[in-house]
């Protein structure tokens, strides 16, 4: 295979796997890390339950989804920074391999040099593992430095490594929390729920049944009623949603 003639040195492989740095700084910058908060234990109510289960389908292949419950790993989590190591040494030359599949003519197998390469978003939504994924151009571009969709093979390993099995639970938050902010104001109002509802649902709902489904989601979830989600209103949704973890991810 074309990613055993890959060739990075030892300190930059060692850098793609120390997780914790990197995401501390990108989450302090991005204002998410310092929002973490005491979570509430009131009950869910059925309502709550039901709109909590369609809006955290997740951006994820139902299908994959189906194959895999069961099969997650949890990882490890400390306070808001994440030390865990996502991927091996091997992985990152296989994801590395996958990245170069894309556009061979764009992409060295030589990375010693750190080339400057990023790879445009038409090409990474087409993978297999996204290409289905009614969320998957949101899902580029919130791991895009230039928010355009554009990868480099730092933000494809990041998006990868987000989406991956041993992930922590507080990091897939973060990122679907971003994924779902449609107008990239670091709140959920009714017009990014109607959007996520809508893509999640294929629109077969009518705008009434969306329009109460959005407003039944801001008037449980709301805990500071300002009429829209900020991210401690989503994360204390999802914290009564068990299953979030085995659907936020996408094994390559």
């Amino acid at each position: 295979m074309g990613n055993k003639q890959t060739i990075f040195t030892d300190e930059q492989l060692d850098a793609y796997q120390a997780y914790s740095k990197r995401w501390e700084g990108k989450l302090v910058q991005a204002g998410l890390i310092t929002l973490r908060h005491h979570r509430h234990t009131c009950p869910v109510s059925e309502a709550e339950r039901l709109t909590v289960g369609a809006l955290l389908l997740t951006p994820t292949s139902a299908a994959q989804t189906a194959g895999d419950k069961g099969q997650i790993k949890r990882g490890a989590s400390h306070g808001g920074c994440w030390d865990c190591t996502f991927f091996t040494r091997k992985e990152i030359l296989r994801l590395h391999g996958r990245y170069h599949e894309l556009a061979p003519h764009l992409v060295p197998m030589d990375y010693t040099n750190e080339p400057d390469c990023k790879l445009p978003l038409a090409l990474i939504v087409d993978m297999p593992e996204l290409k289905e994924n009614p969320f998957r151009n949101r899902i580029v571009e919130s791991f895009s430095e230039d928010g355009m969709g554009n990868l480099s093979f730092n933000e494809f390993v990041d998006m990868f490594s987000v989406l991956s099995e041993t992930a922590p639970r507080e990091l897939k938050a973060i990122y679907a929390f971003k994924i779902y902010d449609f107008n990239v104001d670091n709140y959920l109002c009714k017009e990014d729920l109607e959007k996520t509802l809508n893509r999640l649902t294929k629109e077969e709902l009518t705008p009434e049944e969306v329009d109460l489904v959005c407003e039944k989601t801001i008037d449980e979830a709301d805990l500071d009623g300002d009429n829209k989600l900020s991210y401690s209103d989503f994360e204390n949704m999802i914290s009564r949603a068990p299953d979030f973890l085995s659907t936020f991810h996408i094994r390559i």
